[in-house]
Parts: C-alpha cells; structure tokens; sequence
C-alpha cells in the first residue's frame, strides 16, 4: 500500500497536477482581492479555495503516511506542512491575518520547482556571506550619513536634517531612485562640489557593495550546481549493485543453458537427416 502510493505522489503526472493547482490558487487570491468580483463570485471563489485547501491536506497526508518521520527532518517538506496547516485555522476576526497568510500557498511553488529550489538553497548557504558584507555595508551608510549630515543638513533637513534621514535618504540613493534629479543635484545648487560625495559613495556602495551580494549568490548557485554534476559522476562511477550482479550472472546461465539446447536440436537434426 505505501509503495502503491508512495508511486503516485513521486510521478510526474501528480506533481503537475500540485503545480497546476498552487498557480490556480495564486489567481483565485488575486481574483478574491476584487470586491466587485467578489461581491458576483464569492461563493464559487470560496468554495475553490476550500477545495484546493482540502487537495493539499490530502497530499500533505499521504506524504507523511509514506515518509513517516522522514518528512519531519526534510525542511521543505516542513515548509509545506506550516504553509497547509495556516490555510486549515479558521480566520475569524481575531485570527484575521491568517486569511492574508493564505497567499504564502504560492511559496510551494518553491518546493516543486527544482530551479527556484536551486535559488533558495543558494541563498540559505550565502547567509553567513552576506551577513558580512551587510556589516560592511552598515558601516559605510553610518560614515557617509554622519558626513551627510555634517555637510547639507541646515540647507536639506527633510533630507539630511539628522541620522536617520540621512541614512534613509542614502539608502533611496543607493537603489539610484530619482537620486540624480530628486537629491544630487538640487543639493549641488548649495554646494557645487557636493557631486563628490555623491559620486564616490555611488561607486562604493552601490556598484561595489550591492553587487557582491549579486556574485555571492551566483558563485552559491554555481557551486551546488557543481555539487550535483559531480555527485551524479560519482553515481555513474559506482560499482554495479548486488542485485544488478545478481541479475547479470542469471543472464549469463541463461546465455550457457540456451546454448547447451542449441547444440543438442542440433545433434538431433542431425541424427534425423
């Protein structure tokens, strides 16, 4: 029976059919975020939800019944139980923001997906990178905000008027959002030379800082895709399984008996003729 189900929920038909459903569901919750609609469809939305909810609860259990305590150590699986078992709370008024936590559903897609599992796996490794270079990065907010202040507050304090808007304002400067035409240069009106500033935290920050968590990532993703290219040579090199010796050494018999029969219908044709 395990081994029965344990077919069904690993073929590609099954997870398809999940995929299909969790992308159904994402446009169902955007659909149920119109009043209008809703106010002419709610009912049907509802209902499709509760089904899909109850499809999940079904695939969740049988995972477990055949995973058994396995499913509990493998931290996508637990991610799917958390994200199945909020949709299962009812979302009364005092539980309201469980029935916004129903968009986390999509997250599954994580888990189906083998490429943006990939990605998310790569991001969980350089955690402890990027908590570095964040440090890194702090530091330079907490320098260059200090100048700022230092420098432009009495002439912009909705800007740089004290810390926290400076490092705020920087921190708009640094997604280079309306940084030239919104800040620089009505600040290079006060202060003509002000472009330095500027232009020397840009490089640093922006062009030097963000995109170390960029090749972070990437060197991760590249990394367990070695992993797993090198892992699948390793597999190939194995040496043959038992019941694959097994096997052969059968077919070999096989080989020497039919031979043996050949070569008696042989004597016997020839004592015929």
């Amino acid at each position: 029976m395990r081994k029965t189900i344990q077919k069904l929920i690993e073929t590609k038909q099954f997870q398809h059919f999940i995929t299909f459903l969790i992308i159904f569901n994402g446009i169902t919750l955007g659909l149920a975020t119109d009043k209008d609609f809703m106010a002419d469809y709610g009912a049907i939305i509802d209902g499709l939800d509760m089904l899909i909810v109850a499809i999940f609860t079904v695939e969740i259990t049988l995972r477990i019944y055949v995973h058994r305590l396995a499913f509990f150590k493998d931290p996508w699986s637990l991610f799917d139980f958390f994200v199945v078992s909020i949709s299962l709370i009812p979302a009364n008024d005092g539980l309201s923001i469980l029935r916004v936590l129903r968009v986390l559903r999509l997250f599954r897609l994580l888990t189906i997906v083998p490429q943006m599992r990939l990605i998310i796996s790569a991001i969980l490794s350089v955690i402890p990178g990027m908590a570095s270079v964040s440090l890194v990065l702090l530091l330079f907010f907490y320098v260059f905000a200090i100048i700022a202040t230092n420098l432009f507050s009495v002439a912009f304090p909705q800007w740089f008027g004290g810390l926290g808007e400076s490092m705020y304002t920087l921190f708009q400067i640094m997604t280079l959002e309306s940084w030239s035409m919104g800040i620089a240069r009505p600040v290079m009106e006060e202060f003509p030379l002000s472009w330095i500033f500027f232009v020397i935290y840009i490089l640093i920050v922006t062009f030097i800082m963000v995109n170390l968590f960029i090749g972070l990532v990437v060197d991760a993703i590249f990394t367990i895709k070695g992993s797993e290219a090198k892992a699948n040579e390793e597999d190939a090199d194995k040496p043959e399984t038992a019941k694959e010796l097994v096997y052969q050494h059968e077919i070999k018999v096989l080989q020497i008996e039919l031979k043996e029969m050949k070569s008696l219908l042989t004597k016997i044709d020839n004592k015929l003729s």
